[in-house]
């Protein structure tokens, strides 16, 4: 879609790690979780490594069915792989779990997290006048609903999701 706020991988991915280790921080602090929120940064960074490769497919395009969904996930993988396969071992070992994440709640953090920065992506959009994201910031909104569950998630989105469209003006 046509952005008027430019946005690239590299900001995305600080922006979900941000997001990510806040989540992990609320919930250690307020819901008695005990996770490494700097692992959970870590793995927010490391998120979309494989589009370093292929790139990123729109996401009507990506989820338009589950031959597709699928398919991708196959070559994200193979893109993850070549990058690994990229380095000596001794380092590979490290990012091996950074770019394969286990299924635990660290990684249910970074896809919540990562659909809230869609979210604001699309926030910071509409707020511009771009009236091209006003379908996927609706879509985008039903799906971050259903991290609610997730109580550090709920809390973040009910105590911090509103600053994000705040001016420099409005924060003083």
């Amino acid at each position: 879609m046509r952005s008027i706020v430019p946005e690239n991988i590299q900001e995305h991915s600080l922006q979900v790690a941000v997001i990510a280790h806040a989540l992990a921080l609320i919930g250690n602090e307020f819901f008695e979780g005990r996770l490494d929120a700097g692992q959970v940064a870590c793995l927010a960074l490391y998120h979309d490594a494989g589009e370093v490769i292929i790139g990123d497919l729109p996401t009507p395009v990506k989820y338009f069915n589950p031959q597709i969904k699928q398919s991708y996930g196959e070559i994200e993988t193979v893109a993850k792989d070549k990058l690994l396969s990229l380095l000596p071992a001794q380092l590979a070992q490290h990012y091996q779990g950074l770019f394969f994440p286990g299924e635990g709640k660290e990684k249910q953090l970074v896809k919540a997290a990562d659909k809230i920065s869609a979210y604001i992506k699309c926030l910071e959009e509409a707020a511009a006048g771009n009236g091209e994201f006003s379908q996927a910031q609706q879509a985008l909104a039903a799906e971050v609903d259903t991290y609610r569950h997730l109580p550090e998630v709920a809390y973040f989105l009910d105590n911090f999701l509103a600053s994000f469209q705040l001016t420099l003006d409005e924060m003083n």
